[in-house]
């Protein structure tokens, strides 16, 4: 069974311009713990004051989902991460040879003896505590670098090795894909005898993101990394609700998500990060299950199938037809039914003319609006 970890709190903040109160981030926690999310990462301790109370009291805030902190290869950002209580700890250090030249002037072999002795350090102060080790940029580096240290992180300690697309650099499809990258770095690790998890934090550079966790998926990750609105670094990464809607939906897992309460998660962290949903933002966008051409509304007003391929019933919403110049005779009888209204055929026709008037001036008529568009239309026959 695939894990979901979020990284609003974490990587979600790491977008420009966004940071969450505290007791906000409890709110957003408390929403993804009710959805049934795995691991929720609570943030990079060391980073700030702030950030460190806020991991310490999520720690203590008794969810069902593990809570997470995020560190660098350094003793002192474990320790500040032990201190928060967290049962999970995400520990990265880069393998490439650039990076370790030109940033760290490292070698390989120092940065994987620190690796490992980081790793083992923190899992000798607390052996229950699930750690991921993560190769920095790690679909970019040597592979021969990534199963070196990998190797060295599982024999220290570590539970999980997470596949880092750190750049949007993978596509499906090409030979460079996370289907192939995944198996093979699976295959290679069990033939020294080591069966870590596999974890896959894809980033959207390219807009490829949730088809690359997807491949990871497919491939055997059984941890996915997401954020709501696909919040973080430049593009973001895999957007939460739609990776799980993709996951319940098309490969049948999560049957206990509540899918209802994203609705309600992605209102609370759009308003309290200053990002607006888009209006065409899939799942949870305001037109996402919104019909406006007159043909299109015909045939979902008979049958939404006609027009969607998901139920908006899964995440807690509802069909629209958006009222404006594009609308035809059935979008005016929906939503006249949706306002137990009836007239007849000459007067459906005068306030569909009103409607597509109204429209022409970039203007949506919504349901309160139709109401006065009647009664005006019945007061002041032709």
């Amino acid at each position: 069974m695939v894990r979901i970890l979020d990284t609003t709190l974490r990587e979600g903040e790491q977008t420009p311009g966004v940071y969450f109160d505290n007791h906000i981030k409890l709110a957003i926690a408390d929403i993804l713990d009710e959805i049934g999310i795995d691991i929720i990462e609570a943030g990079h301790p060391v980073v700030s004051k702030e950030i460190f109370e806020a991991v310490q009291q999520l720690s203590a805030h008794n969810l069902k989902a593990s809570i997470g902190a995020h560190a660098r290869s350094l003793k002192q950002d474990i320790d500040l991460a032990l201190e928060c209580n967290v049962n999970f700890l995400g520990i990265f250090f880069c393998v490439s040879d650039s990076r370790l030249n030109h940033v760290f002037k490292k070698d390989l072999g120092s940065a994987v003896d620190q690796i490992a002795e980081v790793i083992a350090y923190a899992k000798n102060k607390n052996p229950d505590l699930v750690i991921r080790y993560t190769p920095e940029d790690t679909v970019r580096s040597p592979f021969s670098n990534v199963i070196e240290a990998s190797l060295a992180a599982v024999q220290a300690g570590a539970d999980i090795i997470s596949v880092a697309d750190t750049t949007g650099f993978m596509i499906p499809g090409t030979e460079h894909n996370l289907y192939d990258y995944v198996s093979r770095l699976k295959e290679t690790l069990a033939a020294h005898n080591l069966f870590p998890k596999i974890a896959v934090h894809c980033h959207n550079d390219r807009g490829y993101a949730l088809a690359n966790a997807i491949d990871g998926f497919r491939a055997g990750a059984e941890i996915i990394d997401a954020s709501v609105l696909g919040l973080g670094e430049r593009a973001g990464i895999v957007d939460l609700a739609q990776l799980l809607v993709s996951l319940k939906n098309d490969f049948n897992l999560g049957n206990t998500w509540r899918l209802e309460k994203l609705p309600e998660l992605y209102g609370l962290v759009s308003n309290y990060s200053g990002i607006p949903i888009p209006v065409n933002f899939p799942i949870i966008g305001k037109n996402a299950f919104t019909h406006c051409a007159g043909v299109h509304t015909h045939a979902a007003v008979k049958n939404p199938l006609h027009y969607q391929s998901l139920d908006p019933a899964l995440v807690g919403r509802d069909m629209h037809v958006s009222l404006d110049h594009m609308s035809g005779l059935s979008s005016i009888e929906w939503a006249l039914e949706k306002l137990s209204i009836q007239v007849d055929k000459t007067m459906l026709l005068r306030i569909l003319d009103q409607v597509k008037s109204i429209g022409r001036k970039g203007r949506i008529v919504d349901l309160s609006e139709l109401g006065h568009i009647v009664d005006w239309c019945r007061k002041h026959p032709v």
